[in-house]
């Protein structure tokens, strides 16, 4: 079980954003990630579909035989996460419970911003998940599809998100919660990181900003020490890749996401009935 690979998805290439983070945290981990990106985006579609695709993803990963899963996915965690660790005899972990308790530690004023996709904010699953951890804690919700476009764009031109458009678009979607003097911003996708530069211009020095996939990988680590399942092979880790879409397209994204070169992904597109 120690020397079984972690299992990692997403609805794109956007959950990278928490592969690259547990790979820091665990760099000893063999780790296969799973993009479903014949099915992107999940955000504007209904939880109930979301839900069914998750559950199709995780049937696949427990057939890699991986130890845990990470559910790399805002969208998915908030639409499927509870029943997912409900039917499934594997661990699986989402990236919402660990970037509300982050923002609950850091905040001091009680007041914390989350920005997410339409699907996200409106299950309200931050805000549920924040009052969890301290019922006084006020939060302030902003949906922001274009921000993903913007990462989506930037990264297949290779241009640099940090423009005057690109910062327009980030203001107007956060000037409503930063006048609700919020100390501590969720970012609640995972495409959000990679704009992190240019949202800390808008927030401000004063506002902490809370990746969920920093979160998400912390919490990876501490499960698998407190189960005594971190790998013990000394062989270099060999990470899998795996696209239910374009490969080519995946691993050019891919590499501009983890900032290295991807050098082969597989193409896996599950059960077809499933795809919309």
């Amino acid at each position: 079980m120690k020397n079984r690979p972690i299992g990692i998805f997403d609805s794109g290439v956007g959950g990278l954003t928490v592969f690259s983070q547990i790979e820091k945290e665990l760099p000893n981990e063999n780790i296969i990630y799973f993009g479903d990106t014949l099915r992107v985006p999940y955000g504007p579609r209904p939880l109930e579909e979301v839900r069914s695709f998750v559950f199709n993803i995780i049937e696949f990963l427990k057939g890699q035989k991986v130890k845990l899963i990470v559910v790399a996915c805002n969208t998915g965690t908030a639409a499927a996460l509870t029943e997912a660790q409900q039917m499934f005899d594997i661990p699986i972990v989402g990236v919402i419970e660990p970037g509300a308790r982050g923002a609950v530690m850091a905040t001091k004023n009680r007041k914390v911003g989350v920005i997410g996709t339409k699907g996200t904010i409106n299950s309200r699953a931050y805000s549920h998940a924040v009052r969890a951890f301290d019922a006084g804690v006020t939060v302030y919700s902003a949906s922001c599809p274009k921000l993903v476009e913007i990462v989506e764009k930037g990264l297949v031109s290779n241009a640099n998100f940090y423009n005057t458009s690109s910062y327009t678009v980030a203001k107007g979607y956060l000037t409503p919660i930063l006048r609700a003097h919020i100390d501590t911003l969720i970012l609640g996708c995972t495409h959000y990181p990679l704009l992190k530069g240019m949202l800390t211009k808008v927030c401000g020095n004063n506002i902490e900003i809370i990746s969920s996939a920093e979160e998400t990988a912390v919490e990876v680590r501490m499960i698998l020490e407190r189960k005594g399942q971190l790998r013990t092979d000394k062989s270099l880790p060999k990470p899998r890749f795996v696209s239910s879409g374009d490969t080519q397209a995946f691993k050019l994204i891919g590499s501009r996401f983890l900032g290295r070169e991807i050098n082969g992904v597989e193409k896996n597109i599950l059960d077809q009935e499933m795809v919309t």
